[in-house]
């Protein structure tokens, strides 16, 4: 997201080298980013934090819509406070603002952190209807069982190095990656 130096190598999207651009710059080039902690403006309602998405890239009120569809519990609290939601109320906030820059390509650190087993369902279920929609994700996850079921890819990074790539099926037939990185004895299906 542009907040720290790259030593080597570029990131690019549709030919634009993003990694030569400053932090605000890479939302208007179509990268939404859903930040671990969820970072709300707490103070501001659901509503206002929305719109603070839409702005960056002019986005019109069908983009509000569509990310509400996502998330249609939100319209009921949009005049409410997001700092008095719950965890997983605010964590549907963040990503839906995500959402209200029309991304082609968003990145969710740790989206079930501190959730409720249902609202994990439903985060998971939304990176599935994204996928549909044709918006890349890019996901730092440590809940295995969700992270396989919605992904194409895994990559184990440790240190900032790519160290291994596989996909949810290898992993499934070979579990043997995800104790070595992530620590864990999943139970994959």
């Amino acid at each position: 997201m542009g907040l720290v130096e790259v030593n080597s190598g570029s990131i690019s999207l549709d030919g634009t080298i993003l990694s030569e651009q400053q932090a605000h710059q890479i939302p208007k080039n179509g990268i939404g980013y859903v930040p671990q902690g969820r970072r709300l403006f707490s103070e501001l309602t659901v509503e206002e934090n929305l719109k603070m998405g839409l702005l960056v890239r002019g986005s019109s009120m069908d983009v509000l819509d569509w990310a509400l569809s996502l998330f249609p519990v939100l319209k009921t609290r949009m005049k409410q406070r997001s700092g008095t939601l719950s965890g997983g109320e605010q964590q549907m906030v963040a990503t839906a603002r995500a959402l209200c820059l029309q991304p082609k390509f968003l990145l969710m650190d740790e989206p079930s952190e501190g959730l409720m087993p249902s609202m994990i369902a439903t985060i998971f279920k939304t990176i599935e209807k994204l996928k549909t929609e044709k918006v890349g994700v890019l996901l730092v996850e440590q809940k295995i069982e969700g992270t396989l079921s919605v992904s194409d890819r895994i990559v184990f990074m440790e240190n900032g190095f790519i160290r291994e790539e596989s996909d949810p099926l290898a992993l499934t037939a070979n579990p043997e990656p995800l104790a070595r990185y992530v620590g864990v004895k999943a139970r994959v299906t």
